[in-house]
């Protein structure tokens, strides 16, 4: 948890330093009884915020038995990963992939559109796919 340093940092010399304020943006990508099937643009929103990203995740409501799940997200039209997020078989998230997302671009724009693509649906049984978007806000 935060502690009273952090306190002060964010507000160093009584303004607000929003790079210092951790933030999430979770979204559901699928629903949880359909199987999900390689697709682009199976979910869109825009930026509600500008923000630095440090990692992207995925998770999933049911396994794919066999097979590589992965997605890759899209934010200004371009995807933001150097190396897709992946979901091994059997397992439900990203987070104990073998090989871990790696992000290219971490500057995400105010207003910017993001998109979410399945780039690989594994053995094509997987269901309720969530991205969680995490970093800090821009200044």
């Amino acid at each position: 948890g935060a502690d009273v340093t952090d306190s002060v940092n964010v507000m160093a010399a009584g303004a607000l330093d929003k790079t210092l304020i951790p933030t999430e943006i979770m979204t559901a990508a699928s629903d949880e009884i359909t199987a999900i099937v390689t697709a682009t643009d199976v979910m869109q929103f825009r930026m509600p915020y500008a923000m630095t990203g440090s990692e992207i995740r995925a998770s999933l409501g049911s396994a794919c038995a066999t097979g590589t799940f992965t997605v890759d997200v899209n934010v200004g039209g371009a995807t933001v990963l150097s190396t897709k997020v992946t979901v091994d078989a059997t397992e439900k998230t990203s987070t104990t992939a073998a090989i871990p997302a790696v992000l290219s671009v971490t500057a995400w724009a105010d207003d910017d559109p993001v998109s979410i693509d399945i780039d690989n649906q594994g053995d094509g049984t997987a269901t309720g796919l969530k991205i969680t978007m995490i970093g800090t806000r821009s200044a």
